[in-house]
């Protein structure tokens, strides 16, 4: 009978010679496994639950006042809103789907007319109008348009870095003119191409710019019904405009997509994952190349040599918009240019469309309970979609809240209830107390 010594062999030694027995192809094989389902979960990827799904797609979960009359007449007609959202499989993922978006977006080629708008500082805006006479030889008419001058308007606001040459810009402006739409695209204060004429630059919270091109694009198109879409930081300027000027606000309706609502919270959400803070890296590198086109004036009017260090989106605003516009922190900057805090005051239409899976603004920024108060809010949020893409179809070619907006703001123009006329008699009216109290005054 044999026995055990102090000097039999180490049990670990045993492990370690049986590791070596498994041929190296096993192991190759399961790094191969194992990378792959990093990867599954670093991009958030989620084919499977598609496919389990039977490829049909969420169905779209709509917030709204319980007695929205908004909701009632115009939302209740829109069957995509209605309808379920299937990401494109092969895009089944919201950092794909967001990093792809100016890749995959192919638009035709068009030209837009550009107007030079100096703002009440000395700025100049560039907007760049797309007529729908410009794209389309067909009579296409927007239901409820009876002349030319009833012919609607919709106003385009960008996000971030984006102008009127990106392509899901140029995108959303080619396919609303072929449905009928005139389109402006609103290019930010120091965008576009145009130089910076006067002591102050584009920020997250500049809304007032936005004002004054609605208030002219108004007075000169004065018969005209006035639309707005606002896309990324662009849904936030445009929400935050709305919610400021509230009934003095001369629109029939807006659309805000995939907008970060509460920029405080976005700052702490690019801080937590790899994901994030990618974008957190390549959005403030962005914001550095847009400022190195207009150096002089953000020398004069922030810490250029700070901006130049950034990185990361914080770091920017910091050195830049905190500084211009004298705030103590740059939390309280933030806190200053969300439109979260303003949206039960907005008093026009808005439908808000938000992916719960974006991975640049997280959706613990959407203000549920204040879009729910509010009678003129319909929130529509979607399980997947990305950041402003919402890619859909086999081919990819088609963005989902781009036939969302179209579908939307068709309807609203058509409601009798929801009509410009109305619009314009509540904005004069309004405008005709204010003249009476500064006589008052």
């Amino acid at each position: 009978m044999e026995t055990v010594t102090g000097d039999s062999i180490s049990p670990y030694k045993l492990l370690l010679r049986a590791l070596t027995l498994i041929p190296i192809s096993h192991y190759l094989l399961f790094a191969f496994f194992a990378s792959i389902v990093y990867v599954y979960n670093l991009l958030e990827i989620h084919i499977l639950q598609d496919f389990f799904g039977g490829f049909g797609g969420d169905s779209v979960s709509l917030t709204f006042h319980s007695s929205s009359d908004l909701y009632r007449e115009v939302v209740s007609k829109c069957n995509l809103l209605h309808g379920r959202y299937l990401a494109t499989p092969w895009l089944s993922s919201p950092h794909l789907q967001t990093i792809l978006l100016n890749v995959l977006v192919k638009t035709p080629s068009f030209s837009y007319k550009r107007e030079i708008f100096r703002t009440s500082d000395g700025g100049t805006i560039a907007l760049d109008w797309l007529m729908k006479s410009d794209v389309s030889e067909t009579s296409f008419q927007v239901n409820g348009t009876n002349t030319v001058a009833d012919i609607p308007l919709v106003i385009v606001v960008p996000g971030l870095t984006s102008d009127s040459t990106s392509p899901y810009i140029k995108e959303i402006a080619y396919k609303m003119a072929k449905h009928g739409w005139n389109v402006v695209i609103s290019n930010h204060r120091g965008l576009g191409g145009v130089p910076l004429t006067s002591e102050c630059f584009y920020t997250a919270g500049k809304s007032d710019d936005l004002g004054e091109v609605v208030n002219h694009l108004h007075r000169s198109h004065p018969e005209t019904p006035l639309y707005a879409v606002g896309t990324s930081l662009g849904a936030n300027i445009l929400v935050k405009y709305l919610g400021e000027d509230g009934v003095n606000v001369p629109l029939v309706g807006a659309v805000s997509i995939s907008n970060p609502w509460d920029l405080l919270i976005g700052d702490r959400f690019f801080t937590r994952a790899i994901m994030q803070r990618f974008y957190n890296r390549v959005l403030g590198n962005s914001l550095k190349g847009a400022a190195k086109l207009h150096q002089e004036t953000y020398t004069r009017l922030s810490d250029w040599e700070g901006i130049e260090k950034s990185r990361s989106i914080r770091d920017f605003n910091n050195y830049s918009a905190r500084i211009a516009g004298n705030f103590e922190t740059i939390d309280a900057f933030h806190r200053w240019a969300s439109s979260a805090r303003l949206v039960t005051n907005v008093s026009v239409p808005l439908l808000c469309v938000n992916a719960i899976d974006d991975p640049v603004c997280t959706d613990e920024g959407i203000p549920w309970d204040e879009c729910r108060k509010n009678k003129n809010i319909v929130l529509a949020t979607t399980q997947h979609g990305g950041h402003i893409a919402f890619f859909e179809g086999m081919s990819g070619k088609s963005l989902w809240w781009i036939r969302v907006v179209e579908e939307f703001l068709s309807k609203l123009h058509a409601s009798p209830s929801m009509s410009k006329q109305q619009v314009h008699e509540q904005y004069y009216t309004k405008i005709k107390e204010n003249k009476i109290l500064d006589l008052m005054v």
